[in-house]
């Protein structure tokens, strides 16, 4: 039998109008009976699947729409009477995913007259042609356009997301804003790097639960208001920042000496809210750093003492006081209490006791700039932490031979030769104290007139701003951080 003879299809004894509608497929119900074509699931799910799989574009499912089963696993098809597919079936098998459709047993060559096919032939032939574009290339679905568009709207989307999170970022005025630049939390908060607050920040953190807020009252009746553990205060349940945020706050408004509107617009919460936060941190850092002991034994003082005191090794603490001008008061006794002679302004007046590797190890309370600095020292209340191996390096101000148990280092008035040297030596020595002091009145809060309205809370906020020193400094002096371990 020649091959090049023309091919008759062997027609159906019952044909019906079923085809696939996927592309490339050439099986028609016309001409097929060992292929069974199955409708697209109700189930939108499933469907979806189904026209995802398919790839033909613009495709309408109607009620006669169908797959044929050569494009299903063998073993989804259920054999025996009237085919039908397994719940959940997908068509998976297609040219375009490498797998090579078998021929299936649609028609069988046959000799053909040699007067060519009949006219009725070639309308089938035609119309089969018209339902199948058999040389079209596999197109993907609209339903994977649309997936493709997802994906590309969802990277925009993320990115245009980071875009407004560096944006909302830089707009917050938050400790995290400031957190990849040293240099700008040694200017709002005066520690000496991002790693030290942290440090701090995890040294206070467990304690934060139990601070107080000024001018609320938790309700008990609140499930949030219970009791942590035995004894501890309730937690407010709200709050307008988080806590650390809220420490920033209160470090800026020391550091800078800003006022509360501006705190306001910068930290975008209400005037009110930033008076109400200076008030409570400055309550729980006065009670939290005034319960730690800074007062150093003699042994502590001596395993710490750099070389460079030499002869003046048995000094225990380094003493001087600062005046920090206040606003002048209507009353003329408090102004005349008041006023200093020294700085001819209306002052309080406080007293700093330093360790010779420069921490701070006393703070008074601060008094009228009139009160000279041997009632200010009397009043203190130091003189009980001194006994006779101690010795105390003071300014020449500091008249206290009669008030001490212990020997007094102090510059001498009359001036000879080995006097002069004696003074060139304890100046050199108290220059660090004089350091410590210049670092608290650098903080802007003291470094203008203090106003009468904090008036209440000033001696709180000068012990924070002392005590906070021994957490933000470095060593006063470099040569010495190889000498000693700070405190």
């Amino acid at each position: 039998m020649s091959l090049s003879k023309p091919i008759k299809y062997q027609k159906r004894n019952n044909p019906n109008s079923d085809f696939c509608c996927v592309p490339k497929c050439a099986i028609s119900g016309k001409f097929n009976s060992t292929i069974s074509f199955h409708h697209f699931p109700k189930d939108e799910t499933l469907r979806k699947i189904w026209i995802r799989n398919v790839r033909r574009e613009n495709l309408v499912i109607k009620r006669t729409t169908t797959v044929c089963s050569r494009h299903f696993v063998s073993t989804d098809v259920i054999q025996g009477g009237r085919r039908r597919l397994k719940e959940g079936a997908v068509p998976v098998l297609f040219a375009w995913n490498d797998y090579s459709l078998p021929a299936a047993s649609v028609w069988e060559r046959r000799p053909r007259p040699e007067d060519g096919v009949t006219e009725k032939e070639n309308m089938d032939v035609e119309l089969l042609l018209q339902c199948h574009d058999y040389d079209a290339k596999p197109e993907p679905s609209a339903l994977d356009i649309a997936y493709e568009k997802i994906e590309a709207q969802q990277l925009v989307i993320e990115e245009l997301r980071k875009r407004l999170e560096e944006v909302t970022l830089k707009q917050s005025f938050g400790l995290e804003r400031f957190s990849a630049s040293d240099d700008d939390i040694r200017f709002y908060t005066r520690f000496a790097s991002y790693r030290h607050l942290q440090a701090f920040w995890r040294q206070i953190e467990p304690a934060t639960r139990r601070i107080v807020r000024v001018g609320t009252q938790p309700s008990t009746s609140s499930p949030t208001a219970a009791p942590d553990k035995a004894g501890d205060l309730p937690r407010h349940p709200s709050r307008c920042l988080p806590l650390i945020d809220e420490l920033f706050l209160f470090l800026v408004y020391l550091s800078l000496g800003l006022k509360e509107k501006d705190l306001g617009d910068r930290f975008n919460i209400h005037q009110s809210a930033v008076s109400r936060i200076i008030k409570s941190w400055v309550n729980f850092l006065y009670t939290l750093l005034g319960a730690v002991r800074i007062w150093m034994s003699p042994e502590e003082i001596r395993a710490t003492m750099p070389s460079v005191f030499g002869k003046y090794s048995d000094t225990q603490v380094i003493i001087d006081c600062t005046e920090l001008r206040c606003q002048v008061p209507s009353s003329l006794l408090l102004q005349s209490e008041t006023f200093s002679q020294c700085k001819s302004h209306a002052t309080l007046k406080g007293m700093i006791g330093v360790s010779p590797h420069g921490a701070v190890t006393f703070v008074s309370s601060l008094y009228p700039g009139s009160v000279s600095d041997k009632e200010l020292f009397r009043q203190s209340g130091i003189i009980p932490l001194l006994d006779k191996d101690m010795a105390v390096m003071v300014d020449e101000g500091f008249r206290i031979d009669d008030l001490v148990p212990c020997k007094v280092y102090r510059p001498p008035f009359q001036l000879s030769h080995d006097e002069v040297l004696v003074t060139q030596d304890i100046a050199r020595l108290r220059i660090h104290v004089e350091r410590i002091i210049q670092h608290i009145k650098e903080i802007k809060l003291f470094d203008t007139i203090i106003p009468l309205t904090i008036s209440g809370s000033i001696n709180q906020l000068f012990e924070v701003a002392c005590l906070l020193t021994n957490y933000q400094n470095k060593p006063l002096v470099k040569a010495w951080a190889k000498e000693l371990t700070l405190y």
